[in-house]
């Protein structure tokens, strides 16, 4: 089933152009301001207070690391490089910096609109997929503690089925869950230096 794009509304949302003064920019601003956004414009660096803009068009041609308050490609929001030359340098470069949407120069009357949607849609599906990601590496991690303490406890002459119900219940006597429950098994063990003496853990 193919998943229903909602095209968001973009009214009131501030958008940073960080660009050096150039007569191209006066057609970008005119389509911002039309779509109803708020615009500031700055060069050669982004203000501080753009960490809490909801866009950023930035020049693909002239720009560099240090122009941003953030690492490298972990934009807090929708980034649409400004390119005009096609150099694969300049191209990989935006690329690296996290550009979600492009616009071409010379910027014409129009193109502003559906590349902020763009941006803004390809921005979210990078946090979806951040998020995804981050969630099945912390359940990997879970996964492999829980191993780790199964298997210290079945070394104690247990099954390890009886291994297993030994921790979850030594997890329900802590009133705390089986996940964290093994990370206290396996952090009391790691504290008596890898030995299986202490009483704690059966």
């Amino acid at each position: 089933m193919t998943r229903r794009i909602r095209i968001p509304v973009l009214g009131g949302a501030r958008v940073y152009v960080l660009h050096r003064p150039h007569p191209t920019l006066q057609a970008l601003d005119r389509q911002l301001r039309a779509i109803g956004l708020d615009v500031v414009q700055c060069w050669p660096e982004l203000p501080a207070e753009a960490l809490s803009g909801d866009f950023v068009f930035f020049d693909a041609d002239q720009g560099y690391d240090a122009q941003f308050p953030w690492p490298t490609g972990q934009s807090p929001m929708p980034m649409i490089a400004l390119i005009g030359s096609e150099a694969p340098g300049r191209i990989e470069w935006s690329l690296e910096t996290g550009a979600h949407a492009q616009l071409l120069k010379p910027v014409g009357d129009g193109g502003a609109y559906s590349a902020l949607l763009i941006a803004r849609i390809a921005f979210e599906a990078r946090q979806s997929l951040s998020a995804e990601i981050a969630d099945l590496r912390r359940r990997l991690d879970e996964r492999q503690t829980v191993v780790r303490a199964v298997t210290l406890l079945a070394a104690r002459g247990k099954s390890e089925s009886e291994a297993y119900d030994q921790l979850r219940q030594m997890a329900m006597a802590w009133r705390v869950s089986f996940e964290d429950g093994a990370r206290r098994v396996v952090a009391s063990h790691d504290a008596q230096g890898g030995t299986n003496d202490r009483s704690d853990l059966g």
